[in-house]
């Protein structure tokens, strides 16, 4: 019987969100009113099946971890499911590991210690909600040492510019590369045979690699056997300013706010109990989501609030996404903005970004 155990690697991603990582890593950024970036990695794992998942994170962890906490708001809050935060941890002196495989070579007790046969990976920045059932049986029956899960796109944006393609023949993938041409993307996300993976890591090291897929996987596809499976579910990916500001406008949408989360399966995240939010006389709230705790005196239109934001009386909130306890003064106009936690703005200021440009202001500040 084979079973999965999940890895979420940060170790390699950018923090490209600028002012909104300032202070933490971007898998920890808030998205779409009460989550986090990285719930929909886990979330994906979990109800794929995987009753344990460890991350690999550099830096600016500790955002992360608060969220995360024990695992319990992710159903793994039992003796056999655990969530694991895997920091560095660089004390082995005979270790000649680099890049990120210093964290599989100083974390592979992880692997070593469970039973699952199969490791599912993947990194933050792949917003979808499905489970990878179908692609875990078909990884089974043939063999696969990898199972790359890719979608093929009718149309291409900004947003699937970095992302890597596939060529295949006969359902084998033969070549993996940036041709902007191609629409059979790489989500990022894959399984592969545990013990393929403990392989390719001494494989790497060995030879002084220092990136487990492109040059563990990428680079020797002729020397395994990568497959690939299609995924029709809506997807987003979160690897700019641009697009976070654009994906999380699209949840506006009720088809895709639908289609992300109001599912068979749902997307896990920490909970926080709040009172409902208040809406005042003469308030008026338009095509907006608004989290509990909210106060609103003033307008909001097309735009999303997060917990325990304040609007007061004349102000206008636009396109724009303010998260929890942020507070707007009165007779502010915001339009195209992003407020990171704890911002406030002052009485009569004009903070005006644009769709492809929007205003962000970083956590704690004061304007």
């Amino acid at each position: 019987m084979r079973s999965l155990m999940g890895l979420i690697n940060l170790a390699n991603e950018h923090d490209f969100l600028e002012e909104l990582t300032y202070f933490r890593n971007g898998a920890s950024v808030p998205f779409a009113g009460r989550y986090r970036i990285i719930d929909f990695a886990i979330s994906n794992m979990v109800n794929t099946g995987a009753d344990e998942i460890g991350i690999f994170t550099n830096q600016k962890y500790r955002a992360l971890m608060d969220h995360l906490e024990n695992g319990d708001n992710f159903g793994l809050d039992d003796r056999n499911s655990r969530l694991f935060v895997l920091p560095p941890d660089w004390h082995d002196p005979t270790d000649i590991s680099r890049g990120d495989l210093r964290h599989f070579h100083n974390n592979r007790d992880y692997f070593n210690r469970s039973n699952a046969t199969d490791v599912m990976i993947a990194g933050s920045q792949f917003i979808c909600n499905t489970d990878f059932k179908e692609a875990l049986r078909q990884h089974e029956e043939t063999g696969a040492d990898v199972t790359l899960i890719t979608e093929q796109r009718e149309t291409l944006e900004d947003m699937h510019q970095p992302l890597l393609r596939i060529n295949d023949e006969e359902g084998r993938v033969v070549f993996l590369n940036h041709d902007q041409e191609n629409k059979h993307i790489f989500t990022g996300t894959y399984i592969i045979k545990k013990d393929k993976l403990l392989e390719i890591v001494d494989y790497c090291i060995q030879n002084y690699k220092d990136n487990f897929f492109i040059q563990g996987i990428q680079e020797r596809l002729d020397q395994l056997s990568v497959r690939f499976f299609d995924i029709h579910e809506r997807t987003m990916y979160v690897n700019s300013l641009k697009a976070f500001y654009h994906s999380n406008m699209s949840i506006l949408d009720p088809t895709v706010y639908k289609d992300i989360f109001l599912q068979a399966q749902r997307i896990r995240t920490k909970t926080s109990n709040q009172p409902p939010a208040k809406y005042l006389n003469d308030c008026i709230v338009k095509d907006s989501t608004v989290a509990n705790g909210c106060l609103i005196e003033g307008e909001v239109e097309h735009s999303i609030l997060y917990r325990g934001v304040k609007i007061a009386k004349g102000a206008v909130v636009k396109n724009s996404i303010i998260m929890s306890n942020c507070r707007i003064g009165e007779n502010a106009i915001i339009e195209n903005v992003i407020l990171d936690k704890d911002v406030s703005v002052s009485d009569n200021q004009r903070l005006i970004g644009s769709s492809d440009k929007p205003f962000v202001v970083a956590k704690r500040q004061t304007i």
